[in-house]
């Protein structure tokens, strides 16, 4: 499962050293989502939080092995043992906040909503018995994480079996060999202005801008591409 988002870091000359990992714009305005995430909301989340996770990224990165400074942050996810023991941590976290966060931008869209098209919506009623019934369990999810983190709509690495899953912090279903089709973002701050602590509420509130075409893009593709 390479090539998860192609996040890698610029590099103007490929005889200068590394470019540093960036932050990669929003593919749409931050009012783009309105009313269902509101501007201000996206402008914190994508430019104060997302951001920061870049920085630490590279600042922890500053230390390591040039070959790892130049690999994208998916890679690093993917391969932590190739990390140095003392800088597994900081790599794991941030570069786990920057690529979840990508994946979030994407997994959204202000022509979202509606229902997926086959083949995932004929995976989303064998694996979960409907639409209707996958939705409810990928809410029931999210709502009863316990902190911060993370709900999946994933592909096993085997199979075609789909699962709902959540993960703590930043962690990414690629630490489980699965394949991340779908995401949402149940760290307060992706929703505490407009919800305050009702997560509940946010959750049920975001399909209308769920881009179903992006994750039936995800899920058709090669699981090695």
């Amino acid at each position: 499962m390479k090539g998860l988002i192609a996040i890698t870091p610029s590099r103007s000359d490929m005889k200068s050293p590394p470019m540093k990992h960036l932050l990669p714009p929003l593919p749409y305005a931050p009012s783009a989502l309105e009313p269902h995430i509101d501007t201000r909301t996206m402008v914190l989340h994508h430019d104060l939080h997302h951001a920061a996770y870049v920085k630490a990224l590279n600042v922890a990165l500053e230390s390591a092995p040039v070959l790892l400074q130049d690999k994208p942050a998916d890679w690093l996810l993917m391969n932590p043992g190739s990390i140095p023991p003392d800088l597994q941590a900081a790599v794991r976290n941030n570069a786990g906040g920057h690529v979840n966060h990508c994946l979030l931008w994407r997994a959204m869209s202000p022509d979202g909503g509606g229902i997926p098209s086959a083949p995932l919506a004929d995976a989303l009623d064998h694996s979960f018995g409907s639409f209707e019934k996958f939705k409810s369990c990928f809410e029931e999810a999210g709502s009863k994480l316990f902190g911060s983190g993370w709900v999946w709509l994933v592909k096993a690495a085997i199979g075609d079996g789909l699962q709902v899953l959540t993960t703590s912090g930043h962690g990414n279903p690629l630490s489980e060999a699965c394949f991340p089709l779908l995401v949402n973002d149940v760290w307060e701050h992706a929703y505490y202005l407009k919800h305050e602590n009702r997560r509940a509420d946010y959750l049920r509130r975001w399909w209308p801008v769920v881009d179903w075409n992006e994750a039936s893009r995800r899920f058709e593709r090669p699981a090695a591409s």
